[in-house]
C-alpha cells in the first residue's frame, strides 16, 4: 500500500476529528452502568448516531428472560455490517457496558468534558471510546477509497455489545451463539501502546458460609459463620503465596491471584452471624487448566471447613455452599493474527514514535469468546500505556485525545492493509 494512501487516511482523520470527538462525547453522556445493566437506551442512542454516519444498525436483542437470569436489565447489541466484496471479514469489537462510577470524581463521571487534552468520564478509556476508533476508522477507509475509486476486498462488521463487566456470554458470545456473525479476524479494543495477543482467565465463585444464629449475650449456642469465613479467607489468601511460584511464559503475565472483593453477612452487631457469602475472583494463567483450577479451589476451602470444625459437636460446625458464578478462559494466541500483529506493529510504531510490542495482559476480556471459536483476533484501540493510566473502573477515568487520533489513524491503515 502506497504511502500516499496511509497519508489520505490520516487525513482524513484529521479533518473529521473534532466530529469524532463530539461522537464519543455523546457515548460517554449516556449511562451504562452495570450493575444494574440497563444498556439498551445506550444501544439505541448510538444507532441513531451511526445512523447520522449512514451506517445502519442491526439491533439484537437479547431475550428479557435470558438478561434477568443473568442479573441485568436490558441488553441490545448492534452489528454494522460493511460489505465490500470478495475476501475475509474483520470484525471490529468494543463494548459499551461499564461498572458504576464510584466516588472521588472530579469532573462529571457522564460530562465528557475535556480538561488538558483529556477527555473524562465512565468508559472514556475503556471502551466507548474505541466506538469512536472503529467507526472513524471505518469512514475513512470507505471515504479515501471512494475517492480514488478503489475496490476493497472483503467486509467489515462493527460489533457493539454489552456485556463485558458480566463476562460475555450476552454479548459476543450471544451473538456468535445466534449465528449472526462469524468473522474470520477480528480486532478487539484495546489501548495503543501494545497489542494484546493473549490475556488470563478469570474464575468467579460464591461461597456461602452457613453457621447458626444466636444472641450475642450467649454466643456458646451459635455457631458464628463469620469466625468460619475467616478461616475461608485466610486459606485462599494463603494461595496468592504459593502461586507467585507458578509463573507464565506470555510477556505482560506473571502469576495467578485470587482476591476477595465482596463480603456480606451478619444481621445486626448484638447477633452472632448465621451466614456469611464471600464472592472470589481467581486469576487464571493462559497455562492452566480452567478445570484444575476449580477444582483446587474447592480443596482449599474444603479443607479450611475441615479444620474450622475439627473437635466441633456435629451441631455446632459450619458448612458451605459453593456456586460457579463466571468460568471465563484465557485467550489464548492463534497462529492466523500475524497479519493484525504486523500491520498494527508497523503503523503503531510509525504513528506513536515507539515499537508497539506484541503482549500478553492479567486483565480477561470477552475477546476470548471469539478465539474459542478459532477465530483469530488482538486486542488495540486507544488508551494509554495501562490501565492504571486510564483510570479505568476508578474515578476520573480519562482518555488522553491524542491517543485516541494516533490509534484511530493506526486501525484505518491495518484495515487498509487487510481489505485493500
Amino acid at each position: 500500500m502506497s504511502h500516499t494512501t496511509y497519508a489520505q487516511l490520516d487525513a482524513w482523520i484529521d479533518a473529521h476529528f473534532d466530529e469524532q470527538v463530539k461522537f464519543l462525547q455523546e457515548l460517554i453522556r449516556v449511562p451504562t452502568d452495570t450493575p444494574p445493566g440497563n444498556n439498551a437506551p445506550h444501544a439505541e442512542r448510538t444507532a441513531t448516531l451511526l445512523k447520522d454516519f449512514g451506517f445502519d444498525a442491526e439491533k439484537h436483542a437479547v431475550p428479557d428472560a435470558d438478561v434477568k437470569a443473568y442479573g441485568l436489565e436490558t441488553i441490545t447489541n448492534l452489528i454494522v455490517r460493511r460489505k465490500y466484496g470478495t475476501g475475509k471479514t474483520i470484525a471490529l469489537n468494543a463494548h459499551g457496558d461499564v461498572v458504576p462510577p464510584g466516588e472521588g470524581w472530579t469532573q462529571k463521571p457522564y460530562g465528557g468534558d475535556i480538561v488538558d487534552g483529556k477527555i473524562y468520564g465512565r468508559a472514556s478509556a475503556v471502551s466507548k471510546c474505541d466506538f469512536s476508533t472503529f467507526t472513524f476508522a471505518t469512514r475513512a477507509l470507505e471515504a479515501v477509497n471512494l475517492a480514488e475509486n478503489h475496490q476493497l476486498n472483503g467486509n467489515l462488521e462493527l460489533h457493539f455489545t454489552y456485556d463485558e463487566e458480566f463476562g460475555g456470554l450476552l454479548g459476543p458470545g450471544w451473538l456468535l451463539d445466534q449465528g449472526l456473525t462469524q468473522p474470520d479476524l477480528m480486532i478487539a479494543a484495546g489501548f495503543s501502546y501494545q497489542v494484546v495477543t493473549a490475556h488470563n482467565g478469570c474464575l468467579q465463585m460464591e461461597v456461602t458460609v452457613h453457621g447458626k444464629m444466636a444472641h450475642a449475650a450467649i454466643p456458646e449456642t451459635g455457631v458464628d459463620a463469620l469466625q468460619g469465613a475467616v478461616a475461608v479467607l485466610n486459606a485462599l489468601y494463603h494461595q496468592n503465596t504459593l502461586y507467585k511460584a507458578i509463573t507464565s511464559k506470555v510477556e505482560g503475565i506473571n502469576h495467578p491471584y485470587v482476591n476477595v472483593g465482596l463480603i456480606e453477612g451478619g444481621t445486626n452487631t448484638n447477633v452472632i452471624p448465621g451466614k456469611v457469602t464471600l464472592k472470589l475472583d481467581r486469576r487464571m494463567i493462559p497455562e492452566e487448566n480452567p478445570v484444575e483450577v476449580e477444582a483446587s479451589i474447592r480443596q482449599v476451602i474444603a479443607d479450611a471447613v475441615t479444620g474450622f470444625n475439627q473437635g466441633r459437636a456435629a451441631d455446632m460446625q459450619i458448612s458451605v455452599d459453593i456456586k460457579r458464578m463466571l468460568m471465563a478462559h484465557s485467550m489464548q494466541p492463534l497462529a492466523g493474527n500475524k497479519p493484525l500483529v504486523d500491520a498494527i506493529q508497523k503503523h503503531g510504531e510509525q504513528l506513536f514514535g515507539e515499537p508497539i510490542p506484541a503482549m500478553g495482559t492479567p486483565l480477561y476480556t470477552d475477546v476470548r469468546l471469539y478465539s474459542e471459536r478459532g477465530i483469530p483476533g488482538v486486542i488495540y484501540g486507544a488508551g494509554p500505556r495501562t490501565v492504571l493510566e486510564s483510570h479505568a473502573k476508578r474515578a476520573d477515568e480519562r482518555l488522553d485525545l491524542e491517543d485516541l487520533r494516533r490509534a484511530t489513524k493506526v486501525i484505518a491503515r491495518t484495515l487498509q492493509d487487510l481489505l485493500g
